[in-house]
């Protein structure tokens, strides 16, 4: 089952298209992630990219590209029996883990002429996509990124964010024990050709997004903020935590919008 959310008004200025990033090992979540890939590890019943895969859907993209690596033939299975919507999957498989960074420059052309997300498909999020373009439509002059932040309960585990009066980044504190805020990274991302363009010239060997790019793109950093649970699924408890958000979100739609 999928929440429905409110759609931007604003028409999408170019094609939209993601890459979901699904290649982790899941390590934490063992043993189950013993014999299911971390992305697809069920919240409400459903695998968490295919959560994903519907708010992608909700937001008329275009394509979805997911990169895959442990547990692969899985990950292949379930792509290959998606077939609700009209947006084309594709599949980018690493032999060896590129990074998250490096997974990006590897598939930039998939983004040629496009406006798009990068997404870590291990994160759980009903925040309303829509809203998200439509603020990255109308970041600030000189921003080439638009970065999703939430609000967390655990700040020192988190990177948090420092933001200007306009929402602009102008300061990283990665896990740090006193930070000094609660707005975090979500570590999802819009971006658009010059975006790539910058990276590609600037940074073409980088690995890690969060500690090789990001931090050299202070000042040109938009951020859009969503007060909804946004969870990275890497433990048990989190795991846990999710289910019963999950579970309170779906009853909370259910008496808004009964049939």
């Amino acid at each position: 089952m999928s929440i429905e959310k409110v759609k931007a008004d604003q028409p999408l200025i170019k094609p939209l298209r993601a890459l979901l990033l699904a290649a982790g090992l899941g390590t934490r979540l063992r043993p189950l992630t013993l014999d299911t890939p971390k992305c697809l590890v069920p919240i409400g019943g459903q695998p968490l990219l295919a959560h994903w895969l519907h708010q992608l859907e909700l937001i008329h993209t275009e394509a979805a590209l997911v990169n895959t690596h442990y547990l692969a033939d899985r990950v292949e299975d379930f792509l290959g029996s998606w077939q609700q919507g009209s947006m084309v999957l594709k599949r980018s498989h690493e032999p060896s883990l590129l990074g998250t960074a490096g997974s990006l420059l590897a598939n930039r052309a998939f983004f040629a002429g496009c406006t798009g997300l990068l997404i870590h498909a291990d994160n759980f999020s009903q925040a309303d996509l829509g809203q998200l373009l439509a603020a990255h439509n109308n970041r600030p002059a000189g921003c080439l990124l638009t970065m999703l932040t939430f609000t967390t309960p655990r700040p020192s585990s988190c990177g948090i964010v420092e933001i200007n009066s306009d929402g602009v980044v102008v300061g990283f504190h990665e896990k740090v024990i006193d930070p000094p805020s609660n707005r975090a990274n979500g570590a999802l991302y819009v971006f658009d050709q010059p975006f790539l363009d910058w990276l590609l010239i600037n940074h073409p060997n980088a690995s890690d997004f969060s500690t090789e790019v990001l931090p050299h793109c202070i000042g040109r950093i938009f951020t859009w903020h969503t007060d909804l649970p946004y969870i990275d699924i890497g433990t048990p408890e989190a795991l846990a935590e999710t289910e019963a958000i999950y579970s309170d979100l779906v009853s909370t739609s259910l008496s808004l919008n009964p049939e």
